[in-house]
């Protein structure tokens, strides 16, 4: 399934910048950035769940926001992109 990840994180104390860039790295292990604080993952529900408490456990509830937008596996007709884009297709074939 492909879920949006979204997040807010407060970047005023040296700790907020610190969980901003651990939530970041998080998401870059499951998925693609696509805007500075936002993330497309295609994971399996096991993945899913695994990577929300990671994600849980790394924010503060009282100053940080984290959004999960659940697209489902027919992801293909929810998206409407426009301007630039790398051409990246989820379940294609990622050369590094």
């Amino acid at each position: 399934m492909l879920v949006l990840i979204t997040y807010d994180v407060n970047t005023e104390t040296a700790a907020g910048r610190k969980r901003l860039r651990q939530i970041a790295k998080q998401c870059v292990n499951y998925g693609r950035r696509v805007q500075n604080s936002v993330f497309e993952c295609l994971l399996d529900e096991a993945q899913y769940r695994m990577l929300q408490a990671k994600l849980c456990g790394i924010m503060n509830q009282e100053e940080d926001s984290l959004r999960f937008y659940n697209l489902g596996n027919r992801y293909e007709n929810k998206i409407e992109h426009f301007g630039c884009d790398y051409g990246y297709q989820p379940e294609g074939i990622l050369m590094v």
